[in-house]
């Protein structure tokens, strides 16, 4: 069970599908939300089950129901990946029938030392895929992440290649939102990115959602013929598969980072208050794809595992990434 966010559901994937892999005997059934569904499509002993928020399993009383619901399919062990209350309640439920269960542990006095503007213990924490596989050997099913397989990237049907063109040359998708502004790269520098990009002979996607992030990615494309805005064109499932055919993503640290790294795309990742030491770096991308703002004139730095933290003075960390170090490090990884 994981319902939310959307990065952090894309982070069970590449677990998911190790477990599926090395247990091709187990049946797993996957409880979130139904946008999440097409996540999991391709793995086959997995089944999805669509949590229903606004509905019959909202509430105390939605949980019940829920329970009721998954104990109909003969569930042997339950594996809280969210561990919040909702999924506490659910566990519980199997527990008292008996049922071996374990939850994720999201390592908060870990990331609570690192993250702390004092006493600061600057230490690489556990990734969230090494605690998730945890929870998974917790209940005697040890999963091993070291060479991942991937699904075979699915052809772009007609409707997308319409507007993509043809992939006659290398595609990079870029992600510049995330949820919160300590974690956004400037505006102005992005720019800089993607018109240097652009000129290097790149097809450049750029993804975003609403209407003030659609607004910004066309002034970022304005009139160059090779960028494309990607937001408000697709379907999710359409998305998803775009994403799986692009030569590099570059992304925040936020959602996008995580989808592309389970579709097995090299991801570059910008950060800003946030910093790859928390676990939350994308599946199989090497430290060094993880472009960090500078902590000699930021020695706070990171000041929050989720971003929602923000500290004076600590406004403009994310400049001192320079464009043209981002830039190198995408024709270094492409190369």
């Amino acid at each position: 069970m994981r319902l939310s966010a959307m990065g952090d559901v894309a982070m069970t994937v590449p677990v998911l599908r190790a477990f599926a892999r090395q247990y091709p005997n187990i049946k797993i059934t996957v409880v979130s939300r139904p946008l999440f569904a097409p996540f999991f499509k391709d793995i086959s002993n997995i089944s999805f089950f669509a949590f229903d928020t606004n509905g019959k399993h909202n509430g105390f009383l939605g949980l019940l129901q829920l329970y009721r619901d998954l104990n109909k399919l003969g569930i042997d062990a339950f594996a809280d990946m969210h561990n919040v209350l909702r999924s506490k309640v659910v566990r519980k439920l199997f527990s008292f029938a008996g049922k071996p269960t374990a939850a994720v542990d999201k390592g908060r006095e870990g990331k609570k030392a690192l993250t702390r503007a004092e006493n600061k213990i600057f230490k690489q924490q556990p990734t969230m895929f090494e605690r998730h596989a945890a929870v998974f050997a917790a209940l005697g099913f040890p999963v091993e992440l070291n060479n991942p397989v991937f699904s075979p990237i699915k052809p772009l049907d007609e409707k997308t290649l319409k507007i993509t063109g043809p992939k006659d040359n290398q595609w990079i998708g870029i992600a510049p939102f995330a949820q919160y502004d300590s974690k956004i790269y400037p505006s102005d520098l992005m720019q800089k990115v993607i018109d240097q990009l652009t000129e290097n002979g790149y097809k450049i996607f750029l993804f975003g959602g609403g209407k003030k992030e659609i607004e910004l990615l066309e002034k970022f494309k304005a009139n160059k013929e090779q960028v494309f805005v990607v937001a408000g064109k697709f379907n999710f499932e359409e998305e998803l598969q775009l994403i799986g055919n692009l030569d590099l993503m570059l992304s925040m640290d936020s959602g996008n980072a995580h989808i592309a790294a389970m579709l097995g795309v090299s991801t570059i990742t910008l950060w800003g208050a946030t910093h790859p030491y928390t676990g939350f770096s994308p599946f199989n991308q090497p430290l060094e794809n993880a472009l960090v703002s500078d902590r000699l004139k930021f020695p706070k730095l990171p000041t929050s595992v989720y971003g929602n933290k923000n500290i004076a003075g600590y406004e403009n960390a994310m400049r001192t990434i320079l464009p043209e170090a981002i830039i190198a490090k995408i024709q270094s990884v492409l190369k």
